[in-house]
């Protein structure tokens, strides 16, 4: 039996933030089953509910040293933990509307020899273009075109201008139709 296992949440964290593995497994396996089957309550899917808790365990640790955390520690890792599913949504609900957009776009100008095959390649270079993107642009991105938030309300919410959340949203259509305009040459005959 660890002794780590009597450690309140607060010595934890500030143990956790001294590089102290032995506090991050403990914190870890004090939380990782709870989170999981919320993740799941929202997700529906095992394999994404891990995958989402071991994504925030992960940001945990390679933030250790910055983490701040005002309320209690299971508020944080809910909290974290409902971010990244949000993330996730969010990401999925973009790559599926480009593909959704594209798809139509290619179906009504070009013949595909299998459409299908096609559909799931072009998901797949849409997110890869999107997890590309630099951190802050994506950020915006997703809040614009996923969330639907105004510039301003991406402006008050990251505490940026609102002309900087439109040239971060500019900046990020330019990119991904440079790219998915590559991409396009390589699906269609």
């Amino acid at each position: 039996m660890s002794v780590y296992n009597k450690h309140t949440d607060t010595i934890l964290v500030a143990l956790l933030k001294e590089d102290n593995q032995k506090a991050y497994t403990e914190i870890f396996e004090r939380y990782s089953k709870i989170l999981v089957n919320h993740a799941y309550k929202l997700l529906g899917d095992h394999d994404q509910a891990n995958d989402v808790v071991q994504d925030v365990f992960l940001a945990i640790w390679n933030k250790r040293k910055e983490i701040v955390i005002t309320g209690s520690l299971s508020s944080y890792l809910y909290k974290a933990t409902k971010n990244k599913i949000l993330n996730h949504i969010a990401h999925e609900k973009v790559v599926s509307s480009y593909a959704d957009s594209i798809s139509n776009f290619i179906e009504n100008d070009y013949v595909l020899a299998d459409s299908s095959l096609r559909e799931k390649e072009l998901e797949a270079i849409i997110a890869q273009e999107i997890a590309l993107l630099p951190a802050k642009m994506r950020e915006v991105f997703l809040l614009k075109k996923v969330e639907e938030l105004s510039y301003d309300e991406i402006a008050i919410q990251l505490n940026i201008t609102d002309k900087t959340a439109k040239q971060q949203v500019y900046n990020s259509l330019k990119i991904l139709r440079h790219k998915l305009k590559s991409s396009l040459r390589f699906l269609v005959w």
